[in-house]
């Protein structure tokens, strides 16, 4: 893995931990409850093959839905989660802290480079990875002949595609279309609310170094769905490192921080050198977001969605 790549894949990483203490949010009331062991081993011995396109462009042959799931990513996991599939996932990765079911499951280690052997030994009918594992990750068990799928939603609607994918895969295609609905019903009444307002300048610190998200990353659809223009929207690469003196020329209306757990509070943000004329700090709009729900393309990012739209319009809520 290149080592540009490799620093920007583990700042993401840091992000996607950084909150594994924090308390969850609460699930949709709607989410369908876990298959029941019994219930996915029925499954397994009537069911016919299923063949799938995952957003790797792969097409993915299973014998039958998978009653034993690895999920590589956060992101997976919460997905795995909230189609019922719990009784089914045997491990995850070591940021999987949503739901708190997850904790109790057996740890893969990073998200960036997982333990190969941990995956094999929890004998899975299914892997569940992002296109940050298609190098190394997906051939090594290809060539073990386990079967995994890629899901890498770059938007909501890919998310949305996501939840589809993985219902057809594992035999719960009812419960995602469900799901999908619910979020989708969601969106539209953020769309309602916003409606006409004038687009928000909008600054989203990963990190303390500057790190933000760029174009082509789902957080620069969720601040241009919320009602925002991301000021590195325009940036050469999806998660640029930007200067303080490119942040304070750009002249963000508002400063969104998914680094709390790093130190970084909005009071840190308007004591640094030259910010004091920058807008967001001049008339006090900088919030905080849990990266968790920020940093990961899979249910709740609709939560995201929403919360960013309050941040950015708090007149329309």
């Amino acid at each position: 893995m290149p080592p540009v790549l490799r620093s920007v894949l583990l700042v993401l990483a840091l992000v996607l931990g950084a909150c594994s203490g924090a308390a969850p949010a609460s699930p949709p009331a709607s989410s369908p409850s876990a298959v029941p062991p019994s219930a996915l081993a029925t499954a397994t011995s009537t069911a016919a093959p299923i063949t799938i396109l995952d957003d790797a462009g792969r097409s993915v042959t299973l014998a039958a839905p998978p009653a034993r799931i690895v999920t590589s990513a956060p992101s997976a996991t919460e997905l795995a989660f909230a189609l019922g599939l719990g009784d089914a996932v045997v491990a995850v990765d070591k940021y999987s802290n949503y739901p708190p079911e997850a904790a109790s499951k057996a740890s893969i280690g990073s998200y960036i480079e997982p333990d190969l052997e941990a995956i094999v030994g929890a004998r899975p009918d299914l892997v569940v990875v992002t296109g940050v594992h298609l190098a190394e990750l997906v051939p090594a068990l290809d060539a073990r002949k386990i079967p995994t799928v890629v899901l890498d939603a770059r938007n909501i609607e890919g998310v949305y595609a996501d939840l589809l994918l993985l219902g057809r895969a594992t035999g719960r295609r009812e419960q995602a279309e469900a799901l999908v609905d619910e979020l989708r019903a969601r969106v539209a009444a953020v769309d309602r609310a916003i409606a006409g307002a004038d687009p928000v300048r909008t600054f989203y610190e990963i990190d303390p170094t500057l790190y933000t998200a760029g174009p082509g990353t789902f957080i620069d659809d969720l601040i241009r769905r919320a009602g925002g223009t991301n000021v590195a929207a325009g940036a050469a690469t999806a998660y640029p490192q930007l200067s303080a003196e490119e942040v304070v020329a750009a002249d963000p209306e508002v400063i969104i921080l998914a680094d709390e757990a790093a130190g970084v509070s909005p009071e840190a943000v308007g004591a640094r050198s030259g910010w004091a004329r920058v807008s967001a700090v001049a008339s006090g709009r900088i919030a905080v977001l849990d990266p968790d729900i920020g940093s990961r393309p899979g249910p709740r990012i609709v939560d995201a969605l929403e919360a960013i739209a309050r941040i950015l319009h708090p007149d329309r809520f």
